[in-house]
């Protein structure tokens, strides 16, 4: 009666990546709990799977990973069917979104705690102790509710990420192969998903992990990064890696001792960076990056305007002049920079919200200028509960407010908020999204990006002659002839919704 079902909900349509959050908490329960996967992903029916398994009255822990969007979709609906269905079944959520909108969560009635942060730790002390009718005070990284009051416990030390068991690989092959989630992808033919780390040293105040982490980072080695990879290519057949960390490149000497680990396997490699991080690092670590297979990588460029930057609380160095110059130096190790952009930002008057988004397009075409290869995502801003932030009180104080009903978040203005497309901040207006939304069709007709693999040469030069006039002369109003050829004939894939 014990058991654990550890659930992922589905979180893409396509290439499916392996579920390393739900196979992290299996490694942290091995031996103590008996578990079971259920992967949203790979089931075409994920509820009929968890119901069949509840009704054998050997469970009693329902664990779900909630990141915003797609996931929510099943995460919401199916924790509420377990809680009028089966009622003695204790729901546990995990993930940055429940985290983040804690209160929502615990006040929704279905979900009876959060594990705020890492669960190596927090998830199977609270199974103890749930098990063993013990006190949860001490518990680190854990809230919950106790007679109507949220309680927060406090927040673990970052944990040596070489301590930590072995992945379940072997046991989450059993329940879905892993072969299954080894997609092409622009990478390679079998693209491994892993995170090598957690956390990130900079507290930006506009990502949602800065609540969490607080401006902390713990990494594996080298040696135990390419230790995993290698097993999985081995068994498993993979070629290329997409790192999931936040920041995978903080230690200079960590990434050379990879990169120069897994140069002889041939495979392709990709993560996540920061600009003024990178720019630190000397030609010769860049060039055995390259040699080594790492062939992109995400920075977060945010915008060109200085006094932004800091307004984001960007930190570190970064400003506009680096960013352009460090997208040529990108250019001479044939590394591709791909950048996101933050645009529609809180200001004093709608009149300099637009023209900090016409400054920021004009930022991007100048970076396409300079290095053609540069891939551009680009997002609208939305909020992050980051108390005391100047950025997150500016938002507040501009009449922004996140719902209080977790079920609100299955709406689909939600759910654009969560995808950062078309977010309910209060200073922008439809003239302000459509114009970032129109420039952003024209800039993906004029440079469609490499990462969707199924495009032809036929269609990236059709779309780039049908679109130059527009994007040459800034003529982004209704490019319904760029949507509908996207959408029908490209069945464009834009890598910030799902991925490559």
């Amino acid at each position: 009666m014990n058991k654990v079902i550890l659930f992922n909900p589905r979180a893409a349509h396509h290439n499916v990546r392996i579920p390393n959050s739900i196979l992290q908490l299996g490694a942290a329960i091995e031996g103590k709990f008996e578990y079971e996967f259920v992967d949203g992903n790979r089931e075409n029916d994920p509820w009929q799977r968890i119901e069949s398994l509840l009704q054998t009255g050997e469970f009693r822990y329902f664990g779900c990973t909630a990141m915003p969007a797609m996931q929510l979709k099943q995460a919401i609906p199916f924790s509420q069917k377990i809680r009028t269905q089966f009622p003695e079944i204790v729901i546990i959520w995990g993930g940055y979104f429940a985290s983040n909108q804690h209160k929502s969560v615990l006040n929704s009635g279905f979900v009876d705690y959060v594990v705020d942060g890492p669960g190596d730790i927090a998830f199977p002390k609270l199974l103890t102790a749930l098990a063993e009718n013990q006190p949860l005070d001490a518990i680190e990284n854990l809230i919950f509710k106790r007679d109507g009051n949220i309680i927060r416990n406090a927040r673990e030390a970052l944990l040596d990420q070489d301590s930590l068991p072995p992945l379940p690989y072997e046991k989450l092959n059993r329940a879905y192969s892993i072969d299954g989630y080894l997609g092409r992808t622009y990478l390679g033919r079998k693209t491994l998903a892993y995170h090598s780390s957690m956390g990130c040293p900079f507290s930006c105040s506009f990502c949602a992990v800065v609540p969490i982490y607080n401006a902390r980072w713990r990494g594996k080695s080298a040696k135990n990064i390419y230790s995993d990879v290698k097993f999985l290519k081995e068994n498993y057949g993979a070629d290329a890696i997409e790192f999931h960390d936040n920041n995978f490149f903080v230690s200079e000497k960590r990434t050379v001792e990879f990169a120069n680990l897994i140069a002889p396997e041939n495979m392709v490699w990709w993560g996540e960076a920061r600009i003024d991080t990178l720019n630190k690092y000397s030609d010769d670590s860049l060039r055995r990056m390259r040699d080594s297979g790492c062939k992109m990588i995400f920075f977060g460029a945010e915008t060109g305007n200085d006094a932004v930057l800091q307004q984001m609380n960007k930190g570190g160095t970064q400003s506009g002049e680096q960013i352009k110059a460090f997208a040529a130096r990108m250019a001479q190790f044939d590394i591709i920079p791909e950048y996101s952009f933050v645009l529609g930002m809180p200001a004093d008057s709608p009149e300099k919200v637009m023209r900090q988004i016409d400054e920021d397009i004009e930022f991007i075409k100048e970076i396409k200028r300079i290095n053609p290869a540069t891939e551009i995502i680009i997002y609208v801003y939305s909020p992050v509960p980051t108390e005391g932030s100047e950025l997150y009180e500016l938002a507040k104080e501009n009449g922004f407010k996140f719902t209080e009903k977790l079920t609100d978040w299955l709406n689909p203005e939600w759910e654009n908020f969560d995808l950062r497309k078309n977010p309910l901040t209060p200073w922008l207006t439809p003239e302000m999204v459509d114009k970032i939304r129109n420039f952003e069709t024209v800039l993906n007709a004029y440079h469609p990006t490499v990462s969707d693999i199924k495009l032809s040469a036929f269609q990236r030069k059709t779309m780039r002659l049908i679109s130059a006039l527009r994007y040459k002369t800034n003529l982004f109003r209704w490019p319904y002839e760029l949507r509908f050829l996207q959408s029908r004939w490209l069945r464009y894939r834009q890598p910030e919704i799902e991925g490559f």
